[in-house]
């Protein structure tokens, strides 16, 4: 994946939830203070939100600016509409994850994963 794209229609609470939970998931397997995130995407919610916890969490994050730092990481994000919620799916070139949310009902304006945690390990064109 090489563009980010938000094709459903998310709250600024429930961009936040999603974003919190890919992120603390993300930490497992691309650790804070290595890397630097360059972070792709232009949408007006999920985009600041995803920013917003890649910072939170530790992360140095460029956003649409070149780089020629050796440790940095493109990340690129969809979030899409999917049976009764959201299937949301960050990548880099190291893992990619992806898991369904279902979104606040009428009370509650956030997003709750509603599924198991998708776990895609890229491999190194160095490893053999």
């Amino acid at each position: 994946m090489t563009q980010s794209a938000v094709t459903a229609e998310l709250s600024t609470e429930a961009a936040s939830s999603i974003a919190a939970d890919m992120v603390e998931q993300l930490a497992e397997h691309i650790g804070p203070g290595s890397t630097t995130i360059a972070l792709r995407g232009n949408d007006i919610v999920f985009g600041p939100a995803l920013e917003t916890s890649l910072r939170e969490k530790g992360y140095a994050v460029v956003t649409d600016q070149a780089t020629t730092q050796a440790a940095v990481e493109p990340l690129a994000y969809s979030i899409d509409p999917f049976a009764d919620g959201v299937l949301a799916r960050i990548s880099t070139l190291k893992v990619e994850l992806t898991r369904m949310y279902t979104l606040g009902t009428t009370g509650t304006t956030g997003a709750v994963p509603a599924s198991p945690l998708s776990v895609m390990q890229r491999r190194s064109a160095d490893r053999s």
